[in-house]
This record gives structure tokens, C-alpha cells and sequence, in this order.
């Protein structure tokens, strides 16, 4: 189950990958396609987002930032 960090609102453009980059901002970068190569990435939202282990920092559906718990493996004894 995901919860909500921070309402963005990003409107997602085709052909692009939105993330969160490690300074806590929303990002963007050209995808790979057909064996071109990706883009640089540009910064298209500062929010300053700091994370918590753990956690998997997404873009919904809604263009906001929300994080879901990772499903980690136990270890073996």
C-alpha cells in the first residue's frame, strides 16, 4: 500500500522517466528507445523530499509523490 509524501501535480510527458533523484527533487530523462541512447536528466520539480530507509520513492498516476514499503527477503538462518 502506497502513501502520499508531497502533491505534486506533474502533468508526465510521453517517452520520458520521472523520478526522484537523490537530492529529494522530481526528475526527468529522455528513455531509451530502438538503440538510441537516453537523455540528460532535468529537474522539473524542487521539493526537497528527504527519504526514509525502506521506503520506494515513486511518481503516482495522480503526478505526486508517494512512497510503498519494499518487500525485502528474510534472511536464511
Amino acid at each position: 500500500m502506497a502513501a502520499k509524501v508531497q502533491k505534486v501535480g506533474i502533468t508526465r510527458e510521453k517517452g520520458y522517466l520521472y523520478y526522484l533523484d537523490k537530492q529529494g527533487d522530481v526528475s526527468k530523462a529522455k528513455m531509451a528507445r530502438g538503440g538510441k541512447k537516453g537523455g540528460k536528466p532535468s529537474k522539473v520539480e524542487k521539493t526537497g523530499i528527504t527519504r526514509e530507509a525502506g521506503y520506494l520513492y515513486f511518481i503516482d498516476k495522480e503526478g505526486d509523490v508517494s512512497k510503498a514499503k519494499m518487500a525485502r527477503r528474510k534472511k536464511k538462518k
